[in-house]
């Protein structure tokens, strides 16, 4: 068990909320899948991190080594004493488990603990609720939270009405989260009902995206991996880009030009992370379907993470999961500026060795490093939508057409005529089915 000591004086009124962090290493039995290669300890560290993103303080951490897990509390009576004893001596405002607990272990941990008890799925859900901005953000973080809910209202008696008063807590608020059961499953529908409407606006609108022949590129990865960061320097946007995990969670989309002058929509998406809450992945479908109805991917990998393997093996399945697996994907491997150039080097070479992937670029979004080869490497690896030479005349009264062929297009060579102006372009497949009428040999 490892302890970090403070005085009094940092529990006072304006200090942040602290926890104890408690995990579970399985000696035999079945190993969480969603653990992957991660040791408990390393876990915990991804765990302390999330924590920090709620605003809390952690003061230390342990592990409980069993050889299954028990299904009461978890960790066995015994360590449960040992962790109410040891949370009361350093005054930690609630305790905190990397391990999903069930609506019983919850229960009976808080009544043990005497104190408030959380798990992963809690606290990625406090994030999304801290972080949600739009009305669509907060509709499905609050779905999300009612879902995870439900199940546990009874036996939670007090633990209700400290709904709205601090970590694990945002979010509907009590009024909305009644011990009627009845209530929440009415809101519950309400939500499902609302949320189909917003996915029937966001189908409006891509239909209307796609009436302008724009292929769309989803940006997806590991949270934290520097998606919006990246997502900035390419488009030149002003979406907020934080070192905590889920900074962002509403997709924005923006034009990006390519070196051809082709356009694509570019579109940023949530993070992804292990043990990622199944109601969150409902909730946000209808957000996370800017990715399946991509073309192709950007998959943004932190380079510098010692866990780099595991969080690309979890955001491909999660990926799977959203039917989105055989889409063509760019590795981009970014924080190119925080790794030894051999490490870097040894890294892009064996990824590109695997084959795998559409292309492999390593880039440092922070630094504006790689982000030409990066643009090149999604022209060439665009599907469905190839570029080609043609050549068209203009008449003099489509001005827009004209207009329209030099924003789209890279024009190689112009030459005015008496009827019309002769353009030799190179453009996409989708533009030139546009201009079929008016292509013109020299």
């Amino acid at each position: 068990m490892r302890h970090s000591s403070r005085s009094p004086e940092s529990t006072a009124a304006g200090k942040p909320e602290s926890c104890v962090l408690v995990g579970v290493d399985l000696r035999q039995g079945p190993r969480d899948e969603a653990l992957g290669d991660y040791t408990a300890e390393e876990s915990l560290d991804e765990l302390a991190e999330l924590a920090a993103g709620a605003g809390a303080e952690v003061l230390g951490r342990t592990i409980q080594v069993r050889d299954r897990i028990e299904p009461a509390t978890l960790i066995g009576s015994g360590k449960v004493q040992e962790v109410k004893a040891w949370a009361a001596e350093v005054k930690a405002d609630f305790v905190l488990f990397d391990d999903p607990l069930t609506p019983t272990q919850q229960r009976n941990l808080e009544k043990e603990l005497d104190r408030r008890t959380l798990d992963r799925t809690q606290l990625i859900l406090d994030i999304f609720a801290r972080h949600a901005r739009t009305r669509e953000g907060k509709l499905q973080v609050e779905l999300a939270q009612l879902s995870y809910l439900l199940p546990r209202l009874t036996g939670r008696g007090i633990a209700l009405s400290r709904l709205g008063g601090g970590i694990g807590t945002r979010g509907p608020g009590e009024t909305k989260l009644e011990t009627d059961r009845r209530r929440i499953a009415v809101r519950i529908d309400k939500l499902k009902a609302d949320l189909d409407k917003v996915r029937s606006t966001r189908d409006l609108q891509r239909k209307k995206r796609t009436a302008v022949p724009l292929s769309t590129v989803a940006i997806a990865g590991y949270t934290n991996a520097g998606k919006s960061t990246l997502f900035n320097a390419v488009t030149e946007a002003h979406v907020l880009a934080d070192k905590k995990m889920f900074a962002t969670l509403d997709p924005t989309i923006r034009m990006l030009e390519l070196p051809s002058r082709r356009r694509v929509l570019l579109s940023d998406t949530v993070g992804f992370i292990r043990r990622l809450p199944t109601t969150l992945v409902k909730a946000f479908r209808a957000t996370l379907e800017e990715v399946t109805q991509a073309a192709m991917v950007l998959h943004v990998v932190d380079l510098s993470s010692p866990y780099r393997k595991e969080q690309m093996r979890e955001v491909d399945r999660i990926l799977g999961e959203l039917d989105a697996a055989e889409k063509p994907q760019i590795l981009v491997l970014n924080k190119l500026d925080r790794v030894e150039p051999e490490t870097a080097r040894a890294i892009v070479e064996a990824e590109r060795a695997a084959g795998d992937r559409a292309a492999v670029v390593a880039v440092s979004a922070m630094q504006g490093i790689g982000l030409d080869e990066l643009a090149a490497a999604i022209e060439a690896a665009l599907p469905d939508d190839p570029l080609a030479e043609e050549s068209y005349l203009i008449p003099h009264d489509a001005g827009e057409k004209l207009s329209f062929l030099y924003e789209n297009a890279r024009v190689l060579e112009r030459e005015d005529r008496e009827e019309g102006v002769w353009l030799r372009v190179e453009a996409a497949e989708s533009v030139r089915r546009r201009f079929q009428e008016l292509a013109a040999t020299r």
